[in-house]
């Protein structure tokens, strides 16, 4: 008998988590949206599980460290836990094929929209992609879970032209996509 997939909520960091002001890898700078918390015990309880996926090209191009993002992560990671919402694991693509600096210029699978951290995802988690959603507020977020084979694809709205987007839905925020998910999906 074969272990039952899970579904998972894939989650763009910079823009849905947190207020995109550039380059976050400090703590004072992290700023929570308003209802981030709230989307993801509600996804939670619909049987998602949370995984970040985040191009962090900041590495890449030396503004700061993979020892700062993973500090800023950890502590990240532990709000979410302070509120009973436990991510599975945060994923992040560090080069930048023009703008990287040393090992970090590169093409790489795992930068969005390349499908390769939710890849990764799937394979240690065992994820039914169909079954589950992304949430991104770039394109690049929606066209990564068109290549990984991920059943919904949510863009929310504000950082990009949302005009021929071919995300299943445009949203305004976290909370929204939730509440997206709730009204167009069973909790199977």
């Amino acid at each position: 008998m074969s272990q039952k997939q899970a579904k998972a909520l894939f989650l763009d960091r910079d823009g849905v988590i947190n207020v995109d002001s550039g380059y976050i890898w400090r703590v004072e700078d992290f700023i929570f949206r308003d209802g981030v918390f709230e989307a993801c015990v509600a996804a939670r309880d619909m049987g998602y599980l949370l995984v970040v996926v985040t191009n962090q090209a900041g590495i890449g191009r030396g503004l700061y460290t993979e020892q700062q993002f993973h500090a800023l992560t950890g502590w990240m990671e532990e709000q979410f836990r302070e509120k009973g919402v436990e991510i599975a694991r945060t994923y992040f693509s560090p080069t930048h094929p023009e703008e990287g600096i040393g090992v970090y210029k590169r093409e790489s699978p795992d930068r969005k929209p390349g499908p390769g951290m939710l890849f990764k995802a799937r394979d240690a988690f065992n994820i039914d992609m169909a079954a589950s959603a992304i949430v991104g507020d770039r394109e690049t977020d929606i066209e990564a879970g068109i290549n990984g084979g991920v059943g919904v694809r949510l863009l929310l709205d504000g950082t990009e032209d949302t005009t021929g987007t071919r995300a299943d839905a445009v949203v305004g925020s976290l909370a929204d996509a939730v509440a997206w998910l709730v009204k167009n999906q069973t909790t199977g």
